[in-house]
């Protein structure tokens, strides 16, 4: 018989007392950091068993380092220890190559020749379906259709992780996503003092409100959170502006407020839904 997760209540959810496993999907180290970390540290505090599951070591990835062996073996290093601070339980890499920053992920000549985007679909999610069966996986998270802002192989994560879910079926699949609305708010304000900044490409990107089915509350898991992002520290330089580095300078009562909330899709919940946990039973439609 399953031990009890504890607690059994959760931003006010009444949960299952059984522990679950969830599989959080991602395309690279780092993503999980930025996506799902307060996610994985809520269910690990609750005694869940949470699996990170990347496609690449993100070897083509922006550092001082150059891209290349020597990198990826440092972003995964990172990983271990961003899984580390989130309590999960099992880390894979299932080992493609980065596909790199360019749309499509460049020519393909550009490409490594085991790019994500150039694995085959279904192979690849058998790969990840073996890890779902052998888990005995009660969740996946993976991105929205958009990749998030459109990055190749978060796009590949999309598609591989949906199929892999149907071969193994795995019931609870969320897409993670960030909340499109306040997002283009907050840009528009700022082109006000920053007229240079093109914000075209997030009209487009991530999810708007109104398809949002899950806002979980992380707030009290911020701490976690600003470790997993601090543990990516080659991610934080390389640039002249790094999303972690300014992320990272964030004082922590405003981080808090900032990164309190991650946000996730569940397809087969009815639009509108408002659910605040990742197991919590959607209503019915």
């Amino acid at each position: 018989m399953p031990a009890k997760a504890h607690p059994n209540r959760a931003n006010g959810v009444n949960l299952i007392d059984t522990v679950k496993t969830a599989v959080f999907f991602h395309a690279h180290p780092d993503d999980e950091a930025l996506l799902t970390a307060g996610t994985m540290a809520m269910l690990a505090a609750e005694g869940h068993r949470v699996v990170l599951v990347v496609a690449t070591s993100g070897e083509r990835g922006q550092a001082d380092i150059e891209p290349g062996e020597e990198l990826g073996a440092t972003r995964l290093a990172e990983l271990y220890k961003s899984a580390a601070a989130l309590g999960c339980a099992r880390v894979v890499n299932l080992g493609y190559g980065d596909s790199g920053l360019a749309p499509d992920g460049g020519i393909a000549e550009d490409r490594p020749g085991d790019a994500f985007i150039d694995a085959d679909t279904e192979e690849a999610a058998r790969r990840l379906a073996a890890i779902l069966t052998e888990e005995k996986a009660d969740l996946l998270t993976i991105y929205d259709p958009a990749g998030g802002y459109g990055h190749p192989d978060h796009v590949q994560v999309h598609r591989v992780g949906g199929r892999a879910a149907e071969i193994a079926r795995t019931p609870i699949v969320l897409e993670a996503t960030v909340n499109r609305d306040p997002l283009l708010r907050a840009l528009r304000l700022a082109v006000r003092f920053y007229p240079q900044l093109d914000i075209r490409a997030f009209e487009r990107a991530y999810s708007p409100g109104e398809v949002i089915t899950h806002r979980v509350n992380v707030r009290r898991f911020a701490r976690q959170k600003r470790a997993s992002m601090a543990a990516h520290a080659s991610q934080a330089t390389g640039a002249d502006t790094r999303t972690l580095g300014v992320l990272l300078k964030i004082p922590q009562p405003l981080y808090r407020l900032v990164f309190g909330t991650e946000w996730y899709v569940r397809r087969d919940a009815p639009l509108g839904s408002r659910l605040r946990h990742p197991f919590e039973i959607p209503p019915k439609g």
